[in-house]
């Protein structure tokens, strides 16, 4: 987890542009943003994906998200936009550090997605497997 470039920016070692922090969270500028306002939002705790991180981490991310995503859309003009999060290399993970994107839609400058819907089967016993899990 040292060697994410996230670490190295909570360590101080590599500069970023900061427009929230505090205990728990860090949110920054994307240095190489999908669409002007694009920001990256971390916790503290070194974590490489979501199922993995602390429920009081979590907590603090989900408290922290509208807030960024309201000035974001302020400062960008955008009235839409996306949160972004992904886990695991499969999952298109780039960096190994719990990291949620919010991606202002302005004009054409955006997020693409590619959806390819299925068709839910069994959703009954698939629902009560994941509600026996928690």
């Amino acid at each position: 987890m040292a060697d994410t470039v996230f670490a190295k920016i909570l360590a101080g070692e590599i500069p970023c542009h900061r427009v929230y922090e505090d205990d728990l969270v860090l949110a920054f500028l994307d240095v190489n943003p999908i669409a002007p306002g694009h920001t990256l939002v971390i916790p503290k705790e070194p974590a490489r994906t979501l199922d993995t991180l602390s429920d009081e981490s979590a907590a603090a991310l989900g408290r922290v998200l509208p807030r960024l995503s309201r000035a974001v859309l302020a400062v960008t003009g955008a009235t839409e936009f996306n949160v972004l999060q992904n886990n695991g290399p499969g999952a298109h993970q780039a960096v190994f550090h719990v990291h949620f994107h919010i991606i202002p839609r302005a004009g054409s400058k955006g997020l693409e997605i590619g959806w390819s819907p299925g068709a839910l089967a069994d959703g009954g016993a698939l629902a009560a497997r994941i509600a026996a899990a928690l």
